[in-house]
């Protein structure tokens, strides 16, 4: 029954109308930091924990490692075994989440106001104390080795390690997080322990909570939950040198259709020229049938069904990249109407209703993913990852609406390359080498 309780209470918090945030900067009396936004309108509390670093941090030659140890947190913690640890969670009517990416590492909590300090017992455990079970370990590994084989079969996941590799080489950034079967196949369980100590540490960490809950029960919270880690981990990866160039890469695929990732070098959210930027790409290719790539590829010529593009912003590398899937008999002709396309968006020349356009759907989308108390806490804890300023939701949208076309004319001509296009083709396009 509380569990039908809290699947409900879940789906209201996703319905929640977004509101004002009211962002308070907690310090624990331990000196741990968070950013909380109250809302006592639900008896509900949703955390989110992010280690930057994330997957980057894996030890030489131990490729997936913290992956590994990452997915295996829960299996176990104190004197409880996997089971144990699943059916206390569930008791309390709790859910806890654990993710790891490039660049974070994440933990994520939801909990009742009625139940929350016996929830955050139970994560303290697999926080601060996991079993790490060798049998746990294995069972684990097993689900990581089948998705390695898995996405070798997959073109879309080829596409991306091939893709990765060529940009980034031998950089973290260059390789998936799963590792490989022969990285993974030789991790040990104290491989793990080694994993956690790199990567969660509170000289990386960032905290945010959203919900019924005041800063004066925040902060012992924080220090009763994550005052035990270790106060610093492995030292921070180096800053990944971009490798790509003109040009394309075939991949044999045996596959009726051809899919492409493309890319060159992007631009960061602390560049003056990120919105002007972050405009133009909605323009060019993350606007959807009112962009211009799926205007002429999809709509003019029919050659494919989508193509997005997309600035992505990580943390030791900036990237503007894009994707389709086409028919290998139009593949070739689809990469050629992108790099015209690219090179015709380099001339900077917007129209008046393009830019209104870009700029009304921004606006408009971004007050929609404040939809609920856990991805209220996401967001949050992605500014501060970010090194954004407190008042950054109530600035954004300005940012935007400041955009003008003549700001588009410099950031296009200052970043757009279409000489610099890799493109990477994994199917059996005719036409192309």
């Amino acid at each position: 029954m509380i569990r039908l309780f809290l699947a409900g209470l879940f789906a209201l918090t996703l319905s929640l109308p977004a509101r004002a945030l009211d962002i308070e900067q907690v310090t624990s009396p331990g000196g741990l930091h968070a950013w909380l936004v109250e809302a006592h309108d639900i008896p509900f509390t949703a955390l989110r924990i992010s280690f930057k670093g994330g997957a980057s941090l894996d030890a030489p030659n131990k490729r997936g490692e913290i992956n590994l140890m990452t997915a295996t947190l829960e299996e176990g913690a104190g004197d409880m075994s996997a089971q144990d640890f699943a059916a206390a969670e569930e008791s309390l009517a709790a859910k806890f989440g654990f993710d790891v990416g490039d660049d974070t590492l994440t933990i994520s909590a939801q909990m009742l106001t009625e139940n929350r300090d016996q929830a955050v017992d139970l994560l303290r455990q697999a926080l601060i104390n996991p079993r790490f079970d060798q049998s746990a370990v294995d069972r684990v590994r097993g689900q990581v080795q089948a998705i390695i084989a898995s996405n070798a079969q997959d073109p879309n996941a080829i596409a991306s390690k091939t893709f990765a590799h060529e940009a980034f080489g031998d950089h973290p950034y260059g390789s998936s997080i799963n590792g490989t079967a022969e990285s993974v196949a030789a991790l040990t369980r104290e491989d793990m322990f080694d994993a956690k100590a790199r990567v969660m540490a509170k000289d990386r960490m960032v905290v945010s909570a959203v919900g019924d809950i005041t800063a004066d029960q925040l902060g012992p919270l924080l220090d009763k939950l994550l005052g035990d880690l270790p106060a610093k981990g492995a030292d921070m990866p180096a800053k990944a040198k971009l490798k790509l160039s003109g040009g394309t890469t075939v991949v044999d695929f045996d596959t009726p259709q051809s899919v492409v990732m493309f890319g060159q070098a992007g631009i960061g959210m602390e560049d003056p020229d990120f919105f002007a930027a972050f405009v133009l790409n909605q323009i060019l290719g993350a606007g959807g049938f009112s962009s211009r790539l799926m205007d002429e590829v999809r709509e003019k010529r029919g050659l494919t069904y989508g193509i997005y593009t997309y600035l992505i912003d990580q943390d030791l590398a900036k990237t503007w990249q894009g994707s389709f899937a086409s028919a290998n008999d139009k593949t070739a002709e689809a990469i050629k109407v992108v790099k015209d396309q690219w090179a015709k968006a380099a001339d900077g020349k917007v129209s008046d209703k393009e830019l209104a356009d870009a700029k009304t759907y921004l606006t408009g989308a971004y007050p929609l993913r404040f939809d609920g108390n856990s991805q209220i806490a996401s967001i949050l804890a992605g500014m501060q990852l970010s090194d954004m300023p407190v008042d950054y939701i109530n600035t954004r949208n300005a940012k935007i609406e400041a955009v003008t076309k003549d700001d588009i004319a410099r950031v296009a001509k200052r970043l757009l390359k279409a000489e610099d296009l890799r493109f990477v083709v994994v199917g059996r396009p005719t036409g192309l080498k």
